[in-house]
């Protein structure tokens, strides 16, 4: 398990991930390697080296048009199911109940008491 309460994972969500990839790859040095999702559609994970550092989406079947390009992220916590508990506690929102992805752990998805979007996660081991 990752360490609790850093911010573990980004994932950029855009509508031309080619051009993403590009652009990423041109700027940072990434290489792309792609992962089935459970949806039919493709998970692209970025890496520097041999280091995973980020994933890239499509937003188009997830996300309104109108919610532009953009990168969110993922805070690694110690127990998902109490940690959701004490965010709605303290005025936080749950907007998507935690699910499980093979390999990577539970993931929900929520707001913090201002707004704020971002996900919560328990990963796996290893």
């Amino acid at each position: 398990m990752g360490p609790h309460g850093k911010f573990y994972w980004n994932e950029l969500l855009t509508d031309d991930v080619d051009k993403a990839r590009a652009f990423y790859g041109a700027t940072l040095g990434w290489t792309f390697s792609e992962m089935p999702m459970a949806d039919g559609g493709t998970y692209h994970v970025a890496a520097l080296g041999e280091e995973p550092v980020a994933g890239l989406m499509d937003k188009t079947d997830l996300l309104p048009p109108t919610v532009p390009p953009h990168w969110f992220s993922y805070i690694n916590v110690d127990d998902i199911h109490q940690r959701l508990k004490l965010l709605q506690a303290a005025g936080g929102h749950v907007l998507r109940e935690p699910f499980e992805v093979p390999g990577i752990g539970c993931i929900a998805i929520v707001s913090d008491a201002t707004g704020a979007p971002f996900g919560l996660m328990t990963a796996s081991e290893g």
